[in-house]
């Protein structure tokens, strides 16, 4: 009988990850893991770094902060999502007038999202990531004020969250992967797990 990732069946899998939405993510791949936060790290990239390749080493940084002894069966998994427009990152605003601020920048036009991911147990390291485009219709300063309000996207990279209102009524397309506009590239990573 098929038991998919039946390939992980010794491993201890951890998302270190304190973000609902990728646990969601994760818990479609119908293989058991838990959560743990408890290695928190500064996210400083080096200087000269391109926005793109901003979470692609800032998961590298989280994964390698979480111990794993040698002979462990201990796989961690750790991403890390930008939203990027004009060449700039969009993290999570201070508050929110920083997230209205953002919505506002993002009205009416596309940005890249991309995710950085690495799955790392004790004797392998995969780090990839994946980028999605995504395209906004001109949104009212109502709109974005009831939606910061009644969402509080402070959380959330860019501001918002695909999955609720505001991507219902503000998101005219994506290229690439929705999931990976939540969070987590889950067919990539699926990919990546099926082969470890």
């Amino acid at each position: 009988m098929y038991k998919p990732l039946e390939n992980l069946s010794s491993y201890d899998i951890v998302l270190a990850s304190g973000s609902p939405r990728r646990r969601e993510l994760l818990a479609m791949l119908d293989v058991p893991f838990r959560v743990d936060t408890s290695h928190p790290v500064d996210e400083v990239v080096p200087e000269g770094t391109t926005p793109e390749e901003v979470p692609l080493i800032l998961s590298q940084v989280k994964a390698d902060a979480f111990p794993i002894e040698v002979g462990s069966e201990l796989l961690v998994i750790t991403a890390d999502t930008v939203v990027i427009i004009d060449g700039m990152i969009l993290g999570k605003p201070a508050d929110a007038e920083d997230a209205c601020r953002m919505l506002r920048l993002l009205s009416g036009r596309s940005q890249k999202v991309v995710t950085g991911v690495t799955v790392r147990s004790a004797d392998r390291s995969v780090c990839f990531s994946a980028e999605s485009i995504v395209n906004f219709a001109p949104l009212s300063d109502e709109e974005i004020r009831w939606y910061v309000d009644r969402y509080r996207p402070l959380d959330k990279a860019g501001a918002y969250g695909i999955q609720e209102w505001i991507g219902a009524v503000g998101i005219t397309g994506i290229e690439g992967s929705f999931y990976n506009v939540m969070g987590l590239p889950v067919q990539k990573l699926f990919s990546i797990l099926k082969a470890w």
